[in-house]
């Protein structure tokens, strides 16, 4: 009597040839037309579809493909992945420009913020391990709005910021030294 051994490429191989395509899995289904939902597929813009010069240069801030595209005046482009506001009532989109920098930015919840977490510190020294806007900021028109790093990289790619674009903090400070004050800014 011989006994048959069953592993799980048999079992799988079995299934697959039983069931057709039903048995194949989602990852391989995607080519096949599903979106996919991952870092790596983020969709690039042109700049000239958004700004009509690139001038001092142009940040794209891509909120739901939670990516950030740089172009500097000679019209060299970057790409680095982001964190993004938690809803939608937190995310401002529109046009604005970079109109301070800093290094080692200090930190202050904006009142909202205390309100929503009355146990935040009022203020963090830059520099310190908690400051959540990193080694270095990009300070926008718009009141409390900023690109800027993070200490935690866990939230790069995700929904977790309270409004503001998070990048790495080694991406944030090569943004930082390309991206003088002036430059263009789109959040979408």
């Amino acid at each position: 009597m011989s006994r048959q051994i069953s592993t799980r490429r048999a079992v799988l191989n079995g299934a697959v040839t039983g069931l057709g395509l039903l048995a194949i899995p989602g990852v391989l289904r995607a080519e096949a037309g599903a979106v996919r939902r991952n870092i790596s597929s983020f969709r690039t813009h042109a700049w000239q579809d958004h700004f009509d010069k690139i001038g001092p240069g142009i940040i794209i801030a891509d909120t739901t493909g939670k990516m950030l595209q740089h172009w500097t005046p000679d019209g060299e482009m970057r790409t680095y992945p982001t964190s993004v506001p938690l809803t939608d009532e937190l995310t401002k989109r529109g046009y604005t420009e970079v109109v301070e920098k800093r290094e080692n930015p200090g930190w202050a919840p904006t009142p909202s913020m205390r309100e929503r977490n009355p146990e935040w510190p009022a203020y963090v020294e830059g520099g310190d391990p908690r400051n959540p806007l990193g080694t270095r900021a990009l300070y926008l028109s718009w009141t409390y709005y900023r690109i800027h790093g993070t200490q935690d990289t866990r939230k790069i790619g995700r929904k977790s910021s309270n409004g503001c674009i998070g990048l790495y903090n080694a991406q944030i400070e090569e943004v930082y030294d390309r991206a003088p004050v002036g430059t263009q800014v789109k959040l979408i």
